[in-house]
């Protein structure tokens, strides 16, 4: 290679591989279906190697295209984090901050927490990304992130907020049909409502509580936000953070002394953010309305 390879050639590259094909791609970024295509072929040329063969399904990526992949992606998100930062530049809190949350933090707890944020900064944008899956602070995926375990890398500034309770919670409606457990045994014969892969919580909860199994989940579902659905609805026991089930009086603790895990919160942001007013303004925003929370 004689010269560097712009960012473009990898932008198209990494749209191909999500879209699976030169339209889709183009669609994505904006693009003509030609330009998409002649970037591809040009970063071919430039590595000497395929990216795509041709199938009756679309493109597939070679192994050479998939290796490549990590790295378009931490490209694009150094891009995006670059774009935020140059719109955030001049006074005061302005421009865009990034946040991720797990499902139930990020559509039950965040919401008014972000509402005031930008009440307070009216030149403040958000981004939520609602995931369960950790997203990469190093890699600049998003600005700042609520998590329920502690962060790994010195990178990191992170804040402990406090102890979120689980405990195991029906709908009123519910326990007036089939009536209040009053021992462990008894939960064999209600509904219980849980994961149908196993998790690192699953197995934790089955040490403290042996019939919180998959096989004794009558409802099964590892979306966070549905268990939470399927527990409103009264469709039987499941887990629920105790300081969101006081929110509403229909749902009613269940056993409380036999299923009490606490889950410790932490606030993350790259320490490279530290001097960023939007996400200092967010960072502690989020850090005083969680402690509020977990309270």
């Amino acid at each position: 290679m004689d010269k560097t390879i712009g960012w473009e050639l990898y932008r198209s590259l990494l749209a191909v591989l999500e879209e699976g094909s030169l339209s889709g791609a183009a669609r994505a970024l904006g693009l003509t279906q030609p330009t998409v295509g002649r970037h591809v072929a040009l970063l071919e040329a430039a590595l000497g190697t395929t990216l795509f063969t041709r199938s009756q399904a679309g493109l597939l990526p070679t192994e050479a295209a998939l290796t490549l992949r990590d790295g378009a992606e931490a490209m694009h998100n150094m891009a995006a984090s670059l774009e935020r930062s140059a719109r955030s530049l001049g006074e005061g809190v302005r421009g865009t901050v990034r946040i991720s949350a797990s499902e139930v933090m990020g559509v039950e707890v965040l919401p008014p927490l972000l509402a005031a944020l930008q009440a307070q900064h009216p030149e403040l944008r958000v981004e939520l990304v609602t995931s369960n899956a950790l997203q990469d602070l190093v890699r600049r995926e998003v600005d700042i992130a609520v998590r329920m375990t502690p962060p790994q890398q010195d990178v990191l500034l992170a804040t402990r907020v406090g102890d979120v309770e689980l405990g195991l919670h029906a709908h009123r409606s519910y326990l007036e049909r089939h009536g209040q457990p009053a021992s462990v045994a008894d939960l064999a014969h209600h509904v219980l409502i849980g994961f149908d892969r196993e998790t690192p919580f699953l197995r934790s909860a089955a040490t403290r509580l042996p019939i919180w199994q998959r096989d004794n989940f009558h409802c099964r579902c590892d979306s966070d936000l549905a268990q939470l659905a399927l527990l409103r609805a009264g469709a039987g026991i499941g887990v629920c953070q105790t300081a969101l089930a006081r929110r509403d009086p229909n749902l009613v603790r269940v056993l409380p002394t036999r299923l009490s895990m606490k889950l410790t919160t932490w606030v993350a942001m790259h320490e490279g953010l530290r001097n960023s007013p939007r996400c200092k303004a967010a960072f502690d925003a989020l850090v005083k309305g969680l402690r509020r929370y977990v309270k």
